[in-house]
């Protein structure tokens, strides 16, 4: 299962999806090794240093209970939601945007070897690369690339689906519209788009006067996605896109599919 990576925090240069272990960020002597410098970007070790960055984290939260208590009893349901839009096999190329606690890449990985089709992950943490790495048997048609989501290293329309899963919440806004201008340029014409994040919860929903002071202390930048269509992130020609919407346990959660070449 090949690795691959930038070697700095700036902006790298437009390549061909990396498929075949290409770069300098790799698997050695089944270690793990980076060559030349790697900075993650600082609103990662400024905020979630405590969920992501420090390895301890990954010790703490990859745990699949918890996954399911910190999304009130629905990862389940939300894992499902995000694979039911790919279908049970998967072929041609999938790009994961983040690396997540969990099952889900496993599940993907797995469909698309069914459809004989690859999945890249691309995180801006090495510490999260290693930890799917180690969730993935090896012979997973899989590819992980260390580099910043807003600025992917892939050329355009190198991907037939892209899935931003629960990852938008957590970012400043100029890295969302960053990422989200990325993910549209990388997805192929008649490819689909799929986001399972946060949403505002209906105003009965005890979640709302629970989890939203709590969202708003550990996650400064969450806020913005309960009150706006995820659209207006978008870069401006699709503003207006045609997007399918559904929203799941009383609307704190949201899943949006969108698919490229749709009228606009």
């Amino acid at each position: 299962m090949p690795i691959t990576s930038t070697t700095s925090a700036e902006a790298p240069a437009i390549t061909s999806r990396a498929a075949s272990g290409s770069g300098v960020f790799h698997q050695k002597n089944q270690g793990f090794e980076v060559e030349g410098t790697y900075t993650p970007p600082a609103y990662l070790q400024k905020y979630y240093w405590w969920t992501y960055v420090h390895p301890a984290a990954v010790r703490i939260f990859e745990r699949q209970w918890l996954i399911d208590l910190i999304l009130w009893g629905n990862y389940q349901s939300l894992r499902e939601a995000a694979l039911d839009e790919f279908g049970e096999k998967l072929p041609g190329a999938t790009l994961q945007i983040a690396c997540v606690y969990g099952d889900l890449s496993a599940r993907i990985a797995e469909r698309a070897k069914a459809g004989g089709g690859t999945l890249d992950v691309v995180d801006a943490l090495p510490v999260q690369l290693k930890n799917l790495r180690a969730k993935l048997p090896e012979d997973a048609p899989v590819s992980l690339t260390a580099s910043s989501s807003a600025s992917l290293p892939f050329a355009d329309a190198s991907f037939d689906r892209v899935l931003l899963f629960f990852l938008l919440h957590e970012m400043p806004r100029d890295v969302r519209e960053a990422t989200l201008a990325h993910a549209l340029r990388v997805l192929k014409p008649g490819g689909k788009l799929v986001i399972v994040d946060y949403a505002k919860p209906r105003l009965w929903h005890p979640a709302r006067w629970i989890w939203y002071p709590v969202i708003g202390r550990l996650e400064p930048f969450a806020k913005e996605l309960w009150s706006s269509d995820l659209r207006i992130f978008m870069p401006e020609a699709w503003r207006n896109a045609k997007v399918r919407r559904s929203e799941y346990f009383g609307g704190l959660y949201q899943k949006v599919v969108l698919e490229k070449g749709a009228e606009r």
